[in-house]
């Protein structure tokens, strides 16, 4: 059917309509769980009939549309949202007004619809999750009649450019348009406002290219309409509410002008556009607008003086009196970008020849910072620095090496080195490490990124004429994958050398496992500072062979000296074990009936609570700083770099918070469960103890132990069946990472290993924090088996609180093959967006999942090596087979495979 175009009609007891003669719709989004604290605590608390209150005073206060949402992971979101709709339609001042239908999940949406009067609309649906979705929801939302938020959103992520923006509406708008014949007038599309004066030359764009893609929209979408939450683009400037007030009213101003025709806007956070001081507007015109290079700076330094600090950092210059030469190595060694694109071109003009420049100066300054970095007097995070400075530098070059390149052939550098994180693994921030380190040195690296099978590792190898490949991983699995793509490169004839990195690996698994399957050179390398000279003498005219032939030799001898010693019977069997199982006395054991049972989800949670419980020792260890936090600070060493990397990481961190970069969701629930067969969990649907849902299999330790000291299974700390005990067990899977991709993917198109390096490791930090985070409330809530528990992030950190949560993959359960059950059980795909992997890696990298057990002997313990008795039992308890069970046990085994 055809459509008229232009007016979109809504109505709660009254009609609204929007059309080309119709003021700015102003969306008042108070009634949002995730966007008032006091309309929470209401909700939470129970008091509905204050909650409408909260609605009340926002269409009096001129909201002409009220946004409805529920989501919140301790909230029935679908019960709590059908119970205020229902009382919100008994107020009649409050019902006179359309409702926009605001949440995450569709069940809820679908039953807020059935609930409103009138016409409303869903916030919203995008092609986030494929075509097929998107157009089911749209479909429903037709047949009940609403109109639809269209996020600027597909299956790649948010649109941030004025290209994807547009892009994506179209798609969004033919699809509903051609295909469902969905009432154009009907649609509103959501572009994205993203904050604006951050610092980073990407965003300087941000508000400009949304007020071009309102244009653009209203001019090619018939129909359409446009909306957006206009607070984001003042983030930048939280705390100031002078300069956050002016910058939405110029932002409407502009974003009206091009047909902007409806929003959320707090009018408290708005001033009056005539009221804006001349010298405040014109800088935030300059921002929004992107007129100067220097906007930022100029908001900043009103901004300041305005609050009333007047704080102006003058910074030491009289490194630029130096040479070219010496300015180029000062940049290089103290990770110095502001000049870095007048200081190459300066140095092109000198040496005429642009890979003279890469050769000399720009060399001789990274030589610097190699010795350097040898010696022990820069660490780790200085040299991704200089890293950035040097890509920084050669992208400068690149045109005009393309055009020497065209003329004179290729130039060779130090080597080609391929580097892949293995198939079905997703970890690569130590392989992004060393290849930073490998490219200081003037190694061509060819990252080919995460889950790569063998086959593309070779056919790139080929194609790019590596002169190295180095392989990555971080879970067990990942080591069976490494054999194979050893085998394979045998198979095709292949001679050039493969490093072995990770966490997972080790000399005596390269040597045993991997090394025989290749004839070519196979190293182990242990960490970043390893890599360049392995690559270095295996690239080395006068040293390879030597090298490789010693190498192979000590290889030789490792897998001689293994034989050997597995030969001594330093393990009993597994009957043995069972035997001397770790006795709890459940006789007097607590045990604390959980308040929650079931499942359970946190969605989008408070970044700014999970910071609270960061341990920051590893972070440091990431970056190859040894030493404890805060400790580690005042190193006399270290104590001076590690200062700046973690006032790095935190004004990082503060942007990631602010700006909503990441998201962390979780899964977690709790399930009456008992012990069958020494060693086998059952996890029961409830109380009657009659449904058997899963069942979880645990190890046990088969080492030879002393006089009274356990062989200790995790199986060991939940009641055994015949006891008659009513025991429990929890389970738990949550992110940090969703919404990493595109910040990573800005920051490697700006050449800047050292923020994507850092950025993956705030989010791993953010994801061990939540995890500890969650395991908190439940011993104190959602359990309650320790409600009194008061404890400081250092005694959380030193682990001092009652019961454990040991993860599938980790020491006292290295077998990765339960994670799908506990997948399966929590439903945790669906609920957090983690995904696993053929190998049982879980995506996005920074996630965490594991088992909650609440006994008060519950310890962490390392399973150490298993013997073949009981792989076949617990192989035959899973119904697999044992070669397939060997390989995600292999490091953990004591016989040969």
């Amino acid at each position: 059917m055809s459509h008229k175009i232009g007016t979109l009609k809504l109505s709660g007891l009254e009609p609204l309509i929007v059309d080309k003669g119709s003021i700015f719709v102003n969306i008042g989004e108070r009634t949002n769980v995730t966007g008032s604290a006091k309309f929470l605590r209401l909700i939470k608390e129970n008091k509905y009939e204050e909650a409408i209150e909260v609605a009340l005073d926002q269409v009096r206060g001129g909201a002409q549309v009220i946004d409805v949402n529920m989501d919140e992971g301790m909230l029935d979101s679908e019960a709590a949202m059908v119970r205020y709709l229902n009382l919100l339609a008994s107020e009649p001042e409050i019902s006179r007004v359309p409702v926009m239908v605001d949440s995450s999940k569709w069940h809820v949406i679908e039953a807020g619809l059935k609930c409103i009067q009138g016409k409303g609309i869903v916030n919203s649906i995008s092609l986030k999750a494929g075509e097929k979705e998107y157009l089911e929801q749209a479909r429903k939302i037709k047949k009940y009649g609403a109109a639809v938020v269209v996020m600027a959103f597909d299956e790649d992520g948010q649109a941030d450019t004025y290209d994807r923006r547009i892009s994506i509406c179209e798609r969004s708008y033919r699809l509903l348009v051609d295909k469902l014949d969905f009432n154009p007038n009907d649609i509103i599309f959501d572009p994205n406002i993203f904050p604006v004066a951050t610092g980073i030359d990407e965003h300087k764009n941000y508000a400009l290219d949304f007020f071009r893609a309102t244009r653009w929209i209203r001019e090619n979408l018939p129909g359409a309409h446009v909306s957006g939450g206009v607070s984001n683009v003042s983030f930048s400037f939280r705390g100031n509410n002078t300069v956050r007030e002016a910058m939405h009213s110029v932002f409407l101003y502009y974003a009206i002008k091009e047909g902007m025709d409806m929003g959320i806007v707090n009018p408290a956070m708005l001033e009056v556009y005539e009221n804006i001081p001349k010298d405040l507007l014109e800088r935030v015109e300059d921002v929004l607008l992107n007129r100067r290079d220097d906007a930022t700076e100029r908001l900043l330094e009103y901004a300041d003086r305005v609050k009333g600090t007047d704080k102006v950092q003058v910074k030491d210059l009289e490194w630029r009196k130096g040479t070219v030469e010496e300015r180029l190595t000062y940049a290089l060694v103290k990770g110095e970008i502001e000049f870095i694109d007048a200081d190459t071109e300066e140095a092109r003009q000198k040496y005429v020849i642009p890979l003279k420049v890469i050769e000399g100066p720009l060399m001789a300054g990274m030589n610097v910072v190699g010795d350097l970095f040898g010696e022990g007097k820069m660490f780790l995070p200085q040299v991704v620095k200089s890293a950035r400075v040097m890509k920084k530098s050669v992208a400068y070059l690149m045109p005009f090496l393309e055009e020497e390149k065209a003329k004179n052939g290729d130039q060779r550098n130090a080597g080609k080195i391929l580097m892949a994180t293995v198939k079905g693994d997703v970890h690569d921030i130590g392989k992004n490490i060393v290849g930073v380190v490998l490219a200081c040195n003037n190694y061509d690296i060819v990252d080919i990124g995460v889950m790569v099978p063998a086959a593309k590792i070779l056919e790139t190898a080929i194609n790019e004429k590596v002169d190295i490949i180095g392989l990555s991983g971080l879970i067990t699995p990942s080591l069976d994958e490494m054999v194979t793509v050893a085998k394979e490169m045998e198979r095709a004839g292949f001679k050039i050398p493969l490093l072995i990195g990770g966490a997972t690996t080790s000399r005596i698994h390269t040597a045993v496992k991997i090394d025989p399957n290749y004839s070519g050179a196979v190293i182990h390398v242990l960490d970043a500072s390893k890599g360049v000279p392995v690559a270095s003498k295996l690239l080395s005219d006068d040293q390879s062979e030597a090298f490789v032939k010693e190498m192979k030799a000590e290889y030789a001898q490792l897998r001689e000296d293994y034989a050997n010693k597995r030969e001594d019977k330093n393990y009993v069997t597994y009957k043995e074990a069972c035997a001397n199982k770790y006795q709890v006395d459940w006789e007097t054991a607590k045990i604390v009936t959980p308040k929650q049972l079931g499942n359970y989800a946190l969605n989008d949670f408070s970044l700014e609570e999970i910071r609270e419980y960061i341990d920051w020792t590893p972070f440091f260890q990431t970056w190859m700083l040894k030493g404890k936090y805060p400790k580690i600070l005042k190193d006399p060493v270290i104590g001076v770099e590690a200062t700046k990397l973690f006032e790095d990481a935190n004004v990082l961190l503060d942007k990631v918070i602010a700006e909503k970069w990441l998201t962390a969701n979780a899964a977690y629930g709790m399930y009456p469960a008992a012990v069958v067969n020494d060693d086998t969990v059952e996890v029961y649907s409830d109380e009657t103890r009659t449904t058997v849902l899963k069942k979880f299999h645990f190890l046990r330790q088969q080492g030879k132990k002393g006089k009274d000291v356990p062989n200790i299974s995790l199986a060991d700390f939940i009641a055994p069946k015949e006891s008659g005990k009513l025991d429990y067990i929890g389970m738990f899977a949550v992110t940090a990472g969703m919404g990493i991709e595109p910040h990573l993917e800005r920051f490697e198109k700006d050449h800047d290993d050292y923020n994507s390096i850092m950025l993956k490791a705030i989010a791993d930090r953010l994801a061990e924090a939540f995890a500890e985070c969650l395991h908190a409330k439940v011993r104190k809530e959602y359990w309650g088996y320790a409600s009194d528990e008061t404890l400081d992030n250092e005694e959380l950190i030193k682990e001092s609180y009652i019961g454990i949560r040991p993860a599938p993959g980790y020491p006292a359960c290295p077998d990765h093959t339960e994670k799908p059950d506990l997948f399966k059980l929590l439903d945790a795909t669906n609920k957090t967006g983690i995904i696993l992997t053929e190998s049982m890696a879980m995506y996005p990298a920074s996630s965490v999942s594991g088992f909650y057990f609440a006994n008060a002997d519950a310890k962490y313990f390392g399973l150490g090596k298993v013997a073949k008795d009981q792989v076949e039992a617990y192989a035959s308890r899973k119904n697999m087979n044992l070669s397939t069970m060997e390989k995600w046990l292999a490091p953990n085994l004591t016989y040969d495979i």
